[in-house]
């Protein structure tokens, strides 16, 4: 074995060693070694290689074919000088190199053939066995069982998918739980709806009312606590009223947007401060019903009716899972229906009646989350509220404003008021601005100038009703005159906010009368007596307010038909003034402290005729 391996490495110029498996590498190289071994030393090592056939040498004794030395020597093949020694040395290297290949040729096959009687006979066991255990054990192993943990796998999920389909073909959901009446626990639930509306004050809501293009869909708010509703009026059928829209009891104001889009949206917290009028829904209109429904859903005492009572049809219906937490859908009819009422703006015809389809969606603590009915002359009506949306509402000015808590005056507060009159005096004038709603017919605005020195006063007064005319009022001590005119010849301007009347005034066309007790003549006649403002110690603080970046205090005072508001700075100044009209709105007079024109005389009305003597009389 030694002897083929130095045979190797003569022939190859590398240390190799035999292979253990023949079948990996080429024949004539059996086995490299790889190992890091020196590089052999060529300059010592002068072997030609064995395929040219110039040298003659050995392989196995490194000598020429005669016994001579190489050509490492530098003397001719032969060892000899001459002619007769290089001719000889020619035919002698022919002959050697024929030998020497066949020589080469037969130690090349007897070292295969060697190699592979080693191999066979296990001259070498551990890497022979290694190799083929890794041959045959190795990665066929593996393969298997990765095939068999992808069939375990695909056969998991086959089973799943047919148990999941088995499954839903055969599931079915629990049947609802039947109808039935009331229990004492939801029948008190249910009567004290009412008083937890009231508790909790305030709630957002959301109405669709009516079917088709008769629909009208409302936004907003709900403040039970004052009665009061704040909402935005959108829907096919909302006609005149869309827009915004306050109801505090019986007065409703609105402020039409008619060019607003048909849905609605919140309204803004802070309600606009102009374009207000006092409205009375049209016969038959569906806003009325739902607005009144929405009011009446809140009480100070439970429902004295007995919801669990066969005979008044009390159920309930089912249970609903909402975000809130599972509410119960409870069947009764409405509370007891309010009697008609007389106010102007609430017609008695439009007074919701018990209606037995009527669902309430209460949770666990007699919160009213959704409200379904129908109502005479409107429809199907649904009520969806947010018990978490509760902001504070700011009524209109037209509704009085924010109610405040009302107290006695201060010191320095009623010394204020008690200067007044000589504080007006003083200031000689105003220019006024007037916004009016004396009845849902007439809401009237106007423009003009007042005197405390000349107690008098000369405005240009519109209706929103009538916009293409004004009415010139003139008011003096002798007593009140009133002028009909285009709105053009009284000052033109537009209803909503006409200007201030023409001077001169006009010469002819006035209607002149005593001093009348219309609501625009007595808040003219208190803004030029401004100052009596009655018994000392009458009046109260309302609140504290701002106007034009001012603030004021606002101070009630007069008889409960009449209550006047005077908005005083802390200057001492009048602001505004403010009268309960009629209709329970309220009207109101700005002033700006200015110089006014001088104004002539109002024309005296004509003395009442005698009554002529009877003939025969004495």
């Amino acid at each position: 074995m030694r002897t083929r391996v130095v045979a190797l490495e003569a022939q190859t110029g590398r240390r190799e060693r035999p292979c253990s498996s023949p079948r990996c590498l080429p024949a004539r190289f059996i086995s490299v070694d790889t190992s890091p071994t020196p590089t052999p030393d060529t300059a010592r090592t002068a072997t030609p290689p064995p395929d040219d056939p110039s040298t003659g040498s050995d392989p196995v004794s490194g000598k020429g074919p005669t016994g001579g030395k190489g050509t490492s020597t530098g003397k001719g093949p032969t060892g000899g000088k001459g002619p007769t020694g290089r001719s000889t040395g020619g035919a002698r290297r022919a002959t050697a190199g024929r030998k020497t290949n066949d020589t080469r040729r037969a130690a090349a096959e007897r070292s295969l053939a060697e190699n592979r009687e080693t191999t066979r006979s296990g001259d070498t066991p551990d890497t022979t066995d290694t190799t083929e255990a890794a041959d045959t054990a190795g990665p066929p192993s593996a393969g298997r069982r990765r095939r068999a943990v992808l069939l375990l796998l695909g056969l998991t999920a086959v089973t799943s998918a047919t148990a999941l389909v088995l499954g839903l073909l055969s599931w079915a959901p629990d049947p609802p739980e039947p109808a039935r009446p009331l229990t004492l626990p939801e029948g008190e639930r249910l009567a004290a709806v009412r008083v937890t509306n009231l508790r909790d004050l305030r709630a957002g809501v959301r109405v669709t009312a009516g079917t088709g293009t008769a629909r009208i869909e409302l936004v907003g708010w709900v403040d039970w606590s004052r009665s009061l509703l704040y909402l935005d009026v959108g829907g096919p059928g909302a006609g005149a009223e869309r827009g915004l829209l306050q109801k505090s009891g019986p007065v409703l104001v609105i402020r039409p947007d008619p060019a607003a889009v048909p849905t609605p949206a919140a309204p803004p917290l802070m309600p606009p401060t102009d374009r207000w009028r006092l409205h009375r829904p049209a016969p038959g209109a569906h806003l009325a019903p739902v607005l009144d429904l929405l009011l009446d859903l809140a009480a100070d005492r439970p429902d004295t009716t007995t919801r669990t009572a066969p005979s008044d049809g009390a159920r309930w219906i089912a249970r609903e899972a909402v975000p809130a937490g599972p509410l119960d859908v409870i069947q009764a009819p409405l509370p007891s229906a309010p009697a008609a009422s007389t106010a102007i703006c609430t017609p008695s015809a439009a007074t919701p009646a018990p209606d037995g389809q009527t669902r309430y969606w209460l949770d666990q603590d007699a919160r009213l989350h959704k409200l379904v009915t129908v109502l005479p002359g409107t429809g199907p009506v649904t009520m969806i509220f947010n018990r978490e949306d509760r902001p504070t509402l700011r009524p209109v000015d037209a509704l009085g404003g924010r109610p405040g808590l009302p107290r006695a005056l201060t010191d320095a507060e009623q010394r204020r008021l008690d200067r007044l009159p000589a504080r007006l005096r003083a200031h000689g004038g105003a220019t006024v601005t007037l916004t009016a709603p004396v009845g849902t017919e007439t809401n009237l605005r106007g423009a003009g100038w007042l005197s405390w020195t000349a107690r008098s006063a000369y405005l240009a007064v519109a209706d929103l009703g009538v916009p293409d005319r004004r009415t010139l009022l003139r008011r003096d001590a002798a007593g009140l005159a009133r002028a009909d005119l285009p709105a053009a010849d009284g000052g033109g301007g537009t209803a909503e906010a006409p200007a201030r009347p023409p001077l001169p005034p006009p010469t002819g066309g006035w209607r002149v009368s005593r001093p009348a007790r219309d609501d625009l003549s007595v808040l003219v006649d208190a803004a030029i007596a401004a100052g009596s403002v009655g018994q000392r110690g009458a009046a109260v603080r309302v609140r504290e307010d701002v106007t034009d970046g001012r603030t004021v205090d606002v101070i009630e005072s007069g008889p409960a038909d009449g209550r006047l508001r005077y908005w005083l700075d802390r200057d001492g100044s009048l602001r505004r003034l403010e009268l309960q009209t009629d209709a329970g709105a309220w009207a109101h007079l700005d002033l700006q402290p200015a110089v006014v024109p001088r104004l002539t005389a109002n024309p005296r009305p004509p003395a009442p005729r005698s009554p002529a003597p009877r003939p025969g009389a004495r």
